[in-house]
C-alpha cells in the first residue's frame, strides 16, 4: 500500500518553530521530486516548497528564508523545517509525491498568540 505518514504539526506562538516529517511506505522516494503544500482555512491548497532528486529546492515567496525542505532517501523520509512562524502560516500541511500520486494525511499547524 502506497502511503505517506505525516507528523510534527502543532500549535506554536509567532516566532516559533516546527519540523514536519513525512515517511513513505510502499514506495521509494529516491528518484522523485517531492512537494509540500498547505491549505489555510477558506483558501485553496497552495504549493509551499519542493525539492528535486538532486536536492535543488524551491520556495514560495512568503516562506523564503524561514522554511527549509529536505529529504533523507536512506530513511525514505522528507522534512519541512519551519522557523519564524507567522499567523499566516496556519493551515493543514500535506506532503506529496506525484510520481506515486501519494499524499500525506495532512498535519495541522496553528500559529497564534
Amino acid at each position: 500500500q502506497v502511503q505517506f505518514v505525516e507528523s510534527g504539526g502543532g500549535s506554536v506562538h509567532p516566532g516559533g518553530s516546527l519540523r514536519l516529517s513525512c515517511v513513505a511506505s510502499g514506495f521509494n522516494i529516491s528518484a522523485d521530486w517531492l512537494y509540500w503544500y498547505r491549505q489555510a482555512p477558506g483558501k485553496q491548497r497552495e504549493l509551499v516548497a519542493h525539492i528535486s532528486i538532486f536536492g535543488k529546492v524551491y520556495y514560495t515567496e512568503s516562506v523564503k528564508g524561514r522554511f527549509s525542505i529536505s529529504r533523507d532517501n536512506t530513511k525514505n523520509t522528507m522534512y519541512l523545517q519551519m522557523n519564524s512562524l507567522k499567523p499566516e502560516d496556519t493551515g493543514v500541511y500535506y506532503c506529496h509525491d506525484p510520481a506515486w500520486e501519494a499524499w500525506g494525511q495532512g498535519t495541522q499547524v496553528t500559529v497564534s498568540s
